[in-house]
């Protein structure tokens, strides 16, 4: 028996120690207040992150910041289910635009506008993540969709950027009769072929369209304007402007940027994501690289100041945080003028933080482009509500497949619309 009571003691004994041994203890013995950051980013990006929540820590030294990378597809998910399990982390990872919405509509993000200088943050992207004039998520990184392409066989074809969508059919009946396939694209995924009717919606009836549409304005996801940019779609289909098979190959496993590397490919609509990889996946090739901002409609009433454009990471916190002052300087390390120049410069990507200006040469071509844009169109899929994002998305890869008239995926749209947005 005092065998057992003295395992017991043991037992006791080590639990006990195990729960006094928590890093959250300071020397004092008085536990340390502890947030939760979650994010999505590896690398480099990762690398960033870390260093700012080490210098939020060294000027908060009673705090201590316990750090979760979550791969994307499997983060949402994740914080989803926190989210409604009432037990969020303290500050997290967003894309702004619906997908942060549907979590302040539930009233679970912080209002942060009155703790904010708004004139810090490039103002359409701070507006994305904005709702009732209120401040719910702080961007970090800016993001916007260009179409790449190979200037060596647009030099060997005497091929010059296209400002027009006519030009650009031209420069794809050129490349297909020298066996090179004109455009890459990866779509099983389907978000890249949304940009496709994203811009050209865009480019027949202006910004307003979206807009007009989403808030239920007038127009609607049925307008002819989506009829004729999926019409665009199936055209460029049918004259073989994309690989074989397109609708069935991954993004992420880099088939589609293999074809541009090895000269098969000649173009790719694609964020500015695309440098990166060209630069850890096929870094001699970015001698061959160059971009242009996707073709005007002849009659429409957009242009090429008009960019398709995304936020993220952007930066929010949970409302039912037991920290709040905390977590809003967290956020504001998380979006520093040294947070924001580490990176854009050690990334190759833009910042959405206003005044720092990217040294990298190439990647200050993308803030020249964000500087003179007039209007920056956040993704469908990152706006909308999920089920309809989903439909978008869905719709859309469809009409690429010719599986479904431009006229089904807009009604399909236009009906969940009005039971999601009205």
């Amino acid at each position: 028996m005092k065998k057992i009571c003295s395992l017991m003691m043991l037992g006791l004994l080590l639990v006990l120690a195990a729960c006094g041994g928590d890093s959250s203890s300071t020397a004092g013995g008085s536990e340390k207040k502890v947030l939760e950051f979650w994010h999505i980013d590896p690398g480099e990006k990762e690398k960033i992150y870390e260093e700012a929540v080490e210098r939020f820590e060294e000027k908060n030294p009673d705090v201590d910041v316990k750090v979760l990378r979550i791969p994307n597809d499997a983060y949402k998910q994740k914080l989803s289910v926190a989210m409604s399990g009432g037990n969020p982390p303290d500050v997290f990872h967003s894309w702004g635009g619906g997908w942060l919405k549907q979590f302040v509509d539930q009233d679970k993000v912080m209002d942060v506008t009155e703790d904010i200088d708004p004139s810090k943050f490039n103002e359409l992207a701070l507006a994305n993540g904005t709702f009732d004039d209120k401040v719910y998520g702080l961007p970090l990184g800016l993001s916007i969709d260009v179409v790449f392409y190979n200037k060596e066989i647009f030099e060997e074809y005497g091929l010059e950027e296209p400002e027009t969508y006519e030009e650009w059919l031209t420069i794809i009946d050129t490349l297909n009769e020298n066996e090179i396939i004109p455009i890459a694209l990866a779509n099983k995924t389907k978000w890249p072929g949304a940009y496709y009717l994203m811009n050209f919606a865009s480019r027949i009836a202006g910004p307003e369209l979206f807009d007009s549409a989403f808030n239920r304005e007038g127009k609607g996801f049925d307008d002819e304007a989506y009829v004729q940019a999926g019409e665009y779609i199936q055209e460029m289909v049918k004259k073989d402007a994309f690989n074989e098979g397109f609708n069935g190959v991954p993004y992420d496993e880099g088939t589609g940027r293999q074809l541009l590397y090895s000269g098969q490919a000649a173009m790719m609509d694609m964020t500015i994501s695309f440098l990166n990889n060209v630069r850890s996946e096929a870094p001699d090739f970015e001698e061959k690289l160059d971009f242009f901002v996707f073709p005007k409609v002849d009659g429409g009433q957009g242009d090429q100041t008009h960019v398709g454009a995304a936020t993220g990471p952007v930066w929010s916190a949970a409302k039912n945080t037991e920290h709040p002052e905390l977590a809003k300087e967290l956020m504001k390390e998380l979006t520093s003028e040294e947070t924001a120049r580490n990176y854009t410069d050690r990334t190759g990507s833009l910042t959405a933080v206003s005044g720092v200006v990217p040294t990298d040469e190439f990647t200050s071509q993308f803030y020249d482009v964000v500087e003179q844009a007039t209007h920056l169109q956040m993704p469908y899929d990152q706006t909308l509500p999920p089920e309809l994002a989903e439909l978008h998305k869905d719709t859309t890869q469809a009409i690429f497949g010719l599986d479904m008239t431009p006229e089904e995926a807009a009604e399909q749209m236009e009906e969940k619309a009005q039971e999601e947005l009205e």
